[in-house]
């Protein structure tokens, strides 16, 4: 039986992003895998899964979390990294304001420590409230916070901007953030 496109997603995460050992396969330095050698792999480990297939994910997936090279040879996720890979991403001037979703649980934490990237290589960050709403619900009543992010910029703190425009930085001091 065929997965659904959305399985398929979920799992291209997993070995992308966290795992690509679960099925064998080894990224380069830049997150990159083979496109070939991972459907191969995918396929081998029970799932099914065509070049089509992986084109049309790549193509329809709603946070547009992967991307393939220019001849569509190599793949990879655009961010979100729980390994070791470095994205080559170039500093990137941010908008005076970013957002980032969360739920009240964290917010003591947050006050404290301002915004962490934990086991992630980055805090991410949305240029829209409506990203941040809708990644603070995953978890739960979202809380959104205002990153004032031309002020950490003019302290000296690199922003960079990911493929599939989610705003990057290694971690947000709280006295940047507005609490609602």
């Amino acid at each position: 039986m065929e997965q659904s496109n959305h399985t398929t997603s979920k799992f291209l995460s997993l070995i992308l992003r966290h795992k690509p050992e679960t099925i064998g396969l080894q990224l380069d330095e830049n997150g990159w895998a083979n496109v070939d050698e991972l459907i191969s792999k995918i396929n081998a480990n029970g799932k099914e899964l065509d070049f089509e297939s992986l084109e049309n994910i790549v193509l329809m997936n709603d946070k547009q979390r992967f991307s393939f090279n220019e001849d569509l040879s190599m793949i990879r996720a655009n961010q979100g990294h729980s390994i070791e890979v470095d994205l080559a991403l170039e500093p990137a001037l941010p908008p005076e304001k970013l957002y980032h979703g969360t739920v009240a649980k964290f917010l003591e934490a947050i006050k404290e420590n301002g915004l962490q990237k934990m086991s992630r290589q980055h805090v991410h960050l949305s240029h829209y409230i409506y990203t941040a709403q809708k990644v603070g619900s995953r978890r739960g009543k979202p809380v959104i916070l205002t990153i004032l992010a031309n002020e950490m910029k003019e302290e000296g703190f690199p922003f960079f901007l990911s493929e599939n425009g989610v705003w990057l930085c290694d971690h947000v001091p709280s006295k940047f953030i507005l609490f609602p």
